[in-house]
C-alpha cells in the first residue's frame, strides 16, 4: 500500500508550487512558516525513496500516539495498588493526556515554523521514548506523573503537526493519508490495549517492566525521521509563475496551489493575519474534537476496569479495550475517504453518535452479558476521531488555515477533555459503582452530535473568518 501511494503522491510533490509546501502560521501570532519542501530550490532533491521515508515515518509516528495512554488502561488496577492512588488520583492520571495535549499542542506551529516539522516530530518522538522508559521506575505519583507528562508532550505536537504534514506534502489525498495515520494510530492503541497485560505476564508479572516495554516501539519512530531533521528554513525561492486570482481566504503568499480535494487556493493582495476565533466553524470542530477526546480518554483510561468490575478477567478486559480501539483500523481509513466526498459529514457524525449511545446502554444494563458488542458499538463511535482530522483539513482552503484550525481545534478541544476523566474517577468512588459515570458519558454524547453536525457543514474558516 506504501508503495502505491508513493508513486501516486510522486508526481504531486513534484509538480506542487515551491510555496504550497509552506506548513502555516502560529496560532498565536500568525507568522508564516518559512521552510519549504525538502524539494524546493535550494533544498535537498526529493526523491521517491524520500517519498516513501516519510510514509514509514508517518505511520510509525501514529503507531505511538496511543500506546502511553492504553497501556497504562489495560494496568490502571497494579499501577494503583503499586503507587497507593485514590480513585479520585487516578482520574487525574487518566487527565494527565488532555491536559498535556492542550497545553504542548498549541505551541506545535511555533516550534514547527522555528525548527521544522520534521525536527519537531523527531523530537516528539524521542520524549516518547524517554517517558515511556523513565515512567515505571521514576519512584512515587509523583514522578509517574511526570515521566508521563515528558511522553505525552511529544505526543501532543506530533498530534497537531500530522494533518498539517498530510497538507503539505500530500495536498491532493487529504483523505486518503488521514485514513492511512489514523489508521496507524487505532492499531498502535489497540495493540498495545490488548498485548500489555500478556507482556506483563511474561515479564513476569510486574507491571514496571510491562508499561516500560512500549519505549522499544516509540525508539523505532525516531529513526525514520532524523533525515528530515535538516529541513529547516529553505532560501527563498521565486513566485510561482500561476497568475494569483484575486481571494476571499486569508491565505499568504505562501498558499497551496491546491486546496483542500484540490480545490485551487487563492491569494490576496494583502497578507491579513487569519482571526481563527470568528470562525464559528471553528469552535464547533473544536468542541466537537473535545467532546470526542472526552468519550476516548474515558474509554482508554476506565473501560478496562468497566468490564473488570463487572466480573470479567484482566485478560479478557484488555481484549474488550483492544477491539474498541482495533475498530479503528478499517474505519479510519474509510470514514476519512467518504467524508471527504461528502459536501456534509453531518449524518456520519449522527451514525457514530448513535452508535455510542447503544454501547453506554449495553454498559449499562449488562456489561458482562454482551460485553463484546458493546465493545464494537463503542469502537464505532470511536472513529468520530479521524472524522474529526478529516473535518480539519476540509474546513479549511490553505496550509495557514489548517496549520491554525489544527492547533486551535485541538488545543481548545483537549482543554474541553480535561474534566471528562477525572470526574468519572470521582463518581466512581463516590457512588461505588458504575451507573453515574455512564450516564455521564451517554450525555456527553448528545452535544457531541449537535457540534459534530455543525462542524461538518460545508464552508471554510476563512470565509467565516473574513466576514
Amino acid at each position: 500500500m506504501m508503495g502505491l501511494m508513493s508513486d501516486e503522491t510522486r508526481t504531486e510533490i513534484r509538480t506542487e508550487t515551491p510555496k504550497s509546501a509552506a506548513l502555516g502560521e502560529s496560532a498565536a501570532h500568525g507568522a508564516p512558516v518559512s521552510d519549504e519542501a525538502p524539494g524546493a530550490p535550494g533544498t535537498r532533491a526529493w526523491t521517491a525513496w524520500t517519498t516513501r521515508l516519510l510514509l514509514v515515518g508517518i505511520v510509525l509516528a501514529a503507531l505511538n500516539l496511543r500506546p502511553a495512554i492504553t497501556s497504562l488502561g489495560a494496568l490502571l488496577e497494579e499501577v494503583r495498588d503499586g503507587l497507593g492512588m485514590s480513585g479520585g488520583v487516578a482520574g487525574l492520571l487518566t487527565s494527565v493526556p488532555p491536559l498535556c495535549f492542550a497545553v504542548f499542542g498549541v505551541a506545535a506551529p511555533r516550534l514547527a515554523r522555528r525548527f521544522g516539522p520534521g525536527a519537531v516530530v523527531c523530537a516528539g518522538m524521542v520524549a516518547i521514548t524517554a517517558g515511556l522508559l523513565i515512567r515505571p521506575y521514576a519512584g512515587g505519583t509523583a514522578g509517574f506523573l511526570a515521566a508521563s507528562a515528558l511522553a505525552l508532550m511529544g505526543i501532543a505536537v506530533s498530534n497537531v503537526l500530522m494533518p498539517v504534514i498530510v497538507k503539505r506534502f500530500f495536498p491532493d489525498r487529504v483523505g486518503s493519508m488521514t485514513g492511512l495515520y489514523s489508521m496507524a494510530l487505532a492499531f498502535g492503541t489497540s495493540i498495545a490495549a490488548a498485548a500489555t497485560v500478556p507482556v506483563t505476564n511474561a515479564l513476569g508479572g510486574d507491571w514496571q517492566p510491562g508499561l516500560a516495554v512500549w519505549a522499544a516501539l516509540a525508539a523505532a519512530a525516531v529513526l525514520p525521521w532524523i533525515p528530515f531533521v535538516r529541513d529547516r528554513k529553505a532560501p527563498p525561492t521565486p513566485p510561482s509563475s500561476t497568475p494569483p486570482s484575486s481571494a476571499r481566504d486569508a491565505s499568504d503568499a505562501a498558499a497551496p496551489a491546491t486546496g483542500p480535494e484540490g480545490r485551487p487556493a487563492e491569494r490576496p493582495a494583502e497578507q491579513p493575519v487569519l482571526r481563527i476565533t470568528r470562525s464559528r466553524t471553528a469552535w464547533a470542530l473544536a468542541v466537537f474534537f473535545g467532546l470526542q477526546a472526552t468519550a476516548a480518554y474515558i474509554t482508554m483510561g476506565w473501560m478496562a476496569q468497566i468490564y473488570r468490575d463487572a466480573g470479567v478477567s484482566a485478560g479478557t478486559a484488555g481484549l474488550l479495550l483492544a477491539v474498541i480501539m482495533v475498530m479503528g483500523v478499517p474505519l479510519a481509513f474509510v470514514i476519512p475517504r467518504v467524508a471527504t466526498r461528502l459536501p456534509h459529514q453531518g449524518p456520519i457524525v449522527l451514525v457514530l453518535g448513535v452508535c455510542g449511545l447503544a454501547g453506554y446502554a449495553g454498559l449499562y444494563f449488562a456489561p458482562a452479558g454482551g460485553a463484546w458488542v458493546w465493545a464494537v458499538l463503542l469502537g464505532v463511535s470511536n472513529c468520530a476521531f479521524p472524522l474529526a482530522l478529516t473535518m480539519v483539513g476540509m474546513r479549511a482552503r490553505t496550509g495557514t488555515g489548517v496549520a491554525q484550525l489544527s492547533a486551535f481545534a485541538q488545543s481548545t478541544g483537549y482543554l474541553i477533555s480535561i474534566p471528562g476523566p477525572l470526574l468519572v474517577g470521582v463518581l466512581y468512588q463516590h457512588s461505588g459503582g458504575w451507573g453515574l459515570p455512564i450516564t455521564l458519558m451517554s450525555a456527553l454524547m448528545v452535544p457531541q452530535m449537535v457540534v459534530g453536525f455543525l462542524a461538518g457543514r460545508d464552508r471554510t474558516v476563512e470565509e467565516e473568518a473574513a466576514r
